[in-house]
């Protein structure tokens, strides 16, 4: 057996003079990890790349917390609430000056 045919799938490709090669349509858009193991012998690998400050994100604790969140919140729906039941009267809202009526107006 042929060590290339036990690896799966092999192909030839030819370098253009731009020095590019094509890899299929189906990895188009996909981000690519190339390795240079020794002159003349790459290792290129499909890759998912996580910019460093959402590698929290990522950690099993905040994994964890996150789904014991999205467990809480589809068992609680969000529903209406009364903000002035919450916090009271608002502070900032100006006090509408009472009208007098009609009848103390005439006195």
């Amino acid at each position: 057996m042929n060590v290339l045919e036990s690896e799966g799938k092999t192909s030839v490709k030819v370098v253009g003079s731009n020095g590019q090669i094509s890899l299929g349509k189906e990895f188009a858009g996909r981000q690519i990890l190339v390795e240079e193991r020794e002159p003349g012998v790459w290792l290129i690998r499909t890759v998912k790349v996580v910019p460093h400050n959402e590698l929290w994100l990522h950690e099993p604790a905040t994994s964890q917390d996150l789904a014991l969140a999205l467990a809480w919140a589809k068992k609680n729906p969000p529903r209406g609430s009364k903000l002035a039941t919450l916090f009271g009267s608002p502070v900032n809202e100006p006090k509408k000056p009472q009208r007098k009526s009609r009848q103390a107006r005439s006195e």
